[in-house]
């Protein structure tokens, strides 16, 4: 087990080789060495939400996901746009970590790989459920950063140099957030 502080990276996206897993693909091949990204993959597996079921014991699939947030120092999300909103998996996903406190005051930041002029609804609705979890989110570190399918290598990381080096950017603002007292 590495000492390195965890970068957790959130994918609202059930979509095999979506953009924005792709973005966080590319966030861990170019996060600095002093940090350990982790991609969560349990977004399919978490079941719907029911307050009823936010008791101990947890499910274990929202036990998971909450040590998942627990141990990480900051959390990374990409997460596509659908009908103006978040994916209603992804918003099932934030809906389990209101009733724990694990992100709370945590720094958060996202990525919004859609085209110039798409994704503010889900930007606004993760604005509004964050705040509703206590996270600290990170400014300077939430930015547009457009994925164009094309620029996806066999991989599964972008590889438009530009892209990567704007990605790079904003994992360096979130653990440098992180990593202030």
């Amino acid at each position: 087990m590495s000492s390195h502080p965890v970068l957790l990276l959130l994918s609202g996206s059930l979509r095999s080789g979506s953009s924005n897993e792709a973005a966080l693909r590319t966030a861990q091949a170019v996060a600095p060495a002093h940090v350990r990204p982790v991609l969560y993959d349990g977004l399919a597996g978490l079941p719907h939400f029911n307050p009823d079921h936010d008791t101990e014991p947890l499910p274990a699939p929202v036990a998971g996901l909450r040590a998942a947030i627990a141990e990480a120092a900051a959390v990374l999300v990409c997460t596509p746009e659908y009908a103006g909103t978040l994916p209603g998996s992804f918003k099932n996903l934030l809906d389990w970590t209101v009733g724990g406190t694990e992100i709370c005051d945590k720094p958060v930041a996202w990525l919004n790989v859609a085209a110039p002029g798409r994704g503010q609804g889900a930007e606004a609705t993760l604005r509004t459920v964050l705040g509703y979890t206590g996270a600290h989110i990170v400014e300077p570190a939430c930015a547009q950063v457009p994925v164009h399918p094309q620029s996806v290598g066999a991989d599964g990381t972008v590889t438009d140099p530009a892209v990567r080096d704007r990605i790079r950017d904003v994992v360096a603002l979130l653990t440098a957030a992180e990593a202030r007292p």
